[in-house]
């Protein structure tokens, strides 16, 4: 897809500054960001100020921004990697792309910089087929098509709500696997995008996402809090969790979710054995959880994000949340969530 082809004004950029210093970041995503508007959430616990060169078309939101939008007491919901969640709750734009602030623009085989903005939006801009898998992987690319008996009824697809992009060196791999494996990195481009097939499960990340926010936006929730420890959190297995909300969510609406393409180049960041500590608890909790969201089934009646949403955290309270409280808590931070929505969206 061309520059031209993408509206500057349907897209805003969300980042999550946990660093202070973005100069490095923002120059290297310069050539891919500059048209368009950028929301930056600075980390509420982030003490220093944000470094930004000038030159790009932002609004930046710090943690007395978020208090004056959503109270004092919900402003927990928005701390640490959950900060980008906020720039979703008050963007305005069809489409939101997000990227981490430790991730730069990938090369791809050919060694040219991959636009992971333009790749995000191809994937959301046209269809996905999520009820009969295609070999050629994605048949809108230029280059593919569908294969031979591939059904004729299916060819038009469905709309597509979320894209899930990859990343380079730092692989997405959990705190066992990396204290396991310290040198292992993800060092092979795949230049392929394909459709996740309908009632299958996925781990998703907020690294590297793009989604249609008038289709999904309710449904990507920073529920998942670490049981007892206040706004502490099990930073990974809420992107987790949040992954499972809309995967099932976009299987009921009858909407398609595409991963691969566009891959980031994620830089060298943290340590396995303290994300081990803050992961494990959540590693054991997904025997559980993946089972539930297999089982999940919503009645005819949830026709909007907002409504599957409430579907889940009132099935998630009677199901899960009787056998550990924090359950309870997730399924409430979601009835808050759907308000707050609702609240910031008529604002």
């Amino acid at each position: 897809m061309s520059q031209a082809n993408i509206n500057d004004n349907e897209v805003d950029i969300v980042i999550g500054a946990l660093h202070s210093d973005l100069t490095s970041f923002m120059n290297d995503w310069s050539p891919f960001f500059l048209r368009f508007h950028l929301i930056i959430v600075k980390d509420p616990d982030l003490k220093e100020d944000l470094k930004i060169p000038e030159g790009f078309n932002l609004d930046v939101y710090t943690k007395s921004d978020i208090e004056r939008v959503v109270g004092s007491a919900t402003s927990v919901l928005f701390t640490g990697y959950s900060c980008r969640y906020f720039g979703y709750l008050i963007s305005r734009k069809k489409y939101i792309v997000c990227v981490d602030d430790d991730c730069v623009p990938a090369k791809d085989n050919m060694g040219n910089l991959v636009d992971a903005v333009a790749q995000h939006v191809m994937n959301l801009k046209t269809p996905a087929t999520p009820f009969f898998f295609n070999t050629l992987y994605d048949p809108f690319r230029k280059g593919a098509d569908f294969v031979r008996g591939y059904p004729f009824s299916l060819r038009s697809g469905v709309d597509c709500a979320l894209s899930c992009g990859l990343w380079l060196n730092l692989a997405d791999l959990d705190a066992p696997t990396q204290a396991l494996k310290p040198g292992q990195r993800n060092s092979r481009y795949v230049d392929a995008v394909l459709t996740v097939p309908a009632r299958t499960m996925m781990p998703i990340s907020g690294i590297n996402i793009a989604f249609d926010r008038a289709a999904v936006g309710p449904a990507l929730i920073p529920a998942l809090r670490l049981a007892g420890e206040g706004k502490l959190r099990w930073e990974t297995a809420e992107d987790i969790w949040c992954g499972m909300c809309v995967k099932v969510i976009c299987d009921h609406l009858g909407l398609g979710v595409k991963t691969g393409l566009p891959y980031v180049w994620r830089a060298e960041r943290g340590n396995a054995i303290e994300s081990l500590k803050k992961e494990w608890d959540g590693v054991k909790l997904m025997e559980d959880i993946v089972p539930f969201f297999q089982s999940l089934r919503f009645p005819q009646s949830a026709t909007t994000a907002e409504d599957c949403v409430l579907e889940i955290a009132k099935t998630v309270k009677d199901q899960l949340g009787k056998a550990n409280p924090m359950f309870s808590r997730a399924a409430d931070a979601m009835q808050d969530w759907v308000k707050l929505w609702k609240t910031v969206g008529s604002a």
